[in-house]
């Protein structure tokens, strides 16, 4: 039903940032039960790109007049998480970087 009341438009972009956001979250997670220093920009690039992709959720359900500037935004955080991923060999971390680039795309063509 929820999948419904979003514009279809929207749905590609939507369906990006909530596994954006579950895949940080578990990226931040397993990073965190790591407790490595070197780590420690990673966990804030995860958490920060959830919590941005999350508002992009909230704010493409109600196709929001703000939706193009936080697309942009969620873009541009996306790029920087998937860069901080990269530097570590670990099969989820590559996962969470694939995931924030596919959906760093996503978000720019709703951009526009």
């Amino acid at each position: 039903m929820a999948s419904q009341l979003v514009a279809e438009k929207n749905r590609e972009c939507l369906d990006a940032c909530n596994d954006c956001v579950a895949a940080c979250e578990a990226c931040a997670q397993q990073c965190i039960e790591a407790a490595q220093q070197e780590m420690v920009s990673c966990v804030k690039q995860c958490l920060d790109c959830a919590t941005l992709c999350q508002a992009c959720v909230t704010l493409l359900g109600r196709d929001s007049q703000y939706l193009r500037h936080v697309c942009r935004l969620v873009a541009e955080a996306c790029d920087a998480c998937a860069a901080e991923c990269e530097k570590f060999d670990d099969e989820l971390m590559r996962q969470c970087a694939q995931v924030c680039q596919r959906t760093a795309r996503a978000c720019r063509a709703m951009a526009g």
